[in-house]
């Protein structure tokens, strides 16, 4: 009995990573010059290596970038330096001063509120500075924005994957999301639940973002996208998330260690209901990797269709965002990561020293007993 609920919940996954593969909201084409000028907004901290292309990328746009902004938050590489280069090479790029990082605030939600006070255009697109724009993007993104009626757009970039660890983990970024995440109730339901945001490629309307508060209102969240997505939702603005395969391209991490950190800083933040951590650790375990585990041991006709489903899931995902077909195989391995990756998580916020990402570290701040 509870091997075939196990294959009913497979089944139910796969449907929905087949029907967002098949409709995640895909962007509109826009004859170039059509639109107004943008500000690009860039924060950095410790960049060097990749900040360059980022500018490089958004400058190619042409004259629909009215500014590009960046703001140092803190480097102790060349990040400043690089900037301030560009800056000297196009009039338009220009390097905010770096003040220190006041109380109560994560680095990056600062350094993005910063740029946005600094802005001086309707639309801005906020990029990290690994991100690397493809031609004619920002056109795309307006005319999506303006076709659906939204005020936040992100687009969900293409992950470049280049060393045997990133082809076998970074895939399973994509699976997460797209086996949990009903896409197309993102514009038929305005509920926060249907939020989602990557902050790679964030593009919103300047007013509508001040009155709402901008990265004030998630200054302590380190998974800062959805949760400003979340809060976009909240206070009645549409906010959409689409497919940006053909509008940016990131390589976020590149090695274990990178995707081991990377992924431990934003999985138990993420969950704004922290019940709902056990309950996706869980399905992971016992509907995502058990089956195909069990298929080796043990096989019985439901655990093949679970795992058949899974597989397939899997496959379906591959194919629609061109990962490499032979990750599919190595599926298990990919899971059991993502389970350490996730206890891990867990443990470091909830009971360990926090976390430490890019020379900072964060920490769960637990509630003050009250003295009487």
């Amino acid at each position: 009995m509870i091997e075939w609920a196990i294959a009913v919940l497979a089944l139910s996954f796969c449907c929905i990573a087949t029907v967002n593969a098949l409709t995640f909201l895909r962007p509109v084409a826009a004859a170039r010059g059509s639109q107004d000028g943008v500000s690009v907004l860039i924060p950095a901290r410790n960049e060097e290596q990749v900040l360059g292309g980022c500018i490089a990328s958004v400058v190619a746009q042409g004259s629909i970038v009215a500014e590009v902004l960046v703001y140092d938050d803190q480097s102790s590489d060349g990040t400043r330096q690089i900037a301030t280069v560009w800056a000297q090479r196009d009039r338009r790029v220009r390097v905010l001063e770096t003040v220190p990082l006041p109380d109560g605030w994560y680095g990056k939600p600062h350094a993005c509120y910063r740029l946005a006070c600094a802005a001086q255009h309707r639309w801005m697109l906020f990029l990290d500075a690994d991100t690397r724009l493809q031609p004619n993007a920002i056109e795309q993104l307006i005319a999506t924005a303006q076709k659906h009626g939204a005020t936040l757009l992100s687009a969900w970039p293409a992950i470049e994957m280049r060393s045997l660890a990133e082809r076998v983990l970074m895939p399973m970024l994509n699976f997460y999301v797209m086996t949990l995440y009903p896409s197309p109730m993102q514009l038929y339901w305005q509920h926060p639940r249907y939020a989602l945001a990557h902050g790679s490629c964030l593009l919103c309307d300047r007013q509508t973002y001040f009155r709402i508060g901008g990265h004030a209102c998630v200054r302590r969240e380190l998974f800062e996208d959805t949760a400003l997505a979340r809060q976009w939702r909240s206070s009645g603005e549409r906010a959409l998330c689409c497919d940006g395969s053909s509008i940016a391209r990131v390589r976020m991490y590149r090695s274990i260690g990178e995707i081991w950190r990377g992924f431990q800083k934003n999985f138990y933040p993420g969950f704004r209901r922290k019940w709902l951590f056990p309950i996706v650790l869980g399905l992971h375990a016992v509907v995502f990797t058990m089956p195909l585990v069990k298929l080796l041991v043990s096989p019985t006709v439901p655990v093949a269709i679970a795992a058949g489903a899974v597989g397939v899931a899997r496959l379906v995902l591959a194919l629609r965002f061109r990962h490499a077909a032979w990750s599919v195989l190595l599926h298990p391995v990919a899971e059991l990561f993502l389970i350490g990756v996730g206890l891990a998580s867990l443990w470091r916020w909830r009971f360990g020293s926090g976390v430490e990402w890019k020379q900072r570290r964060y920490r769960v701040e637990l509630p003050r007993k009250v003295l009487r």
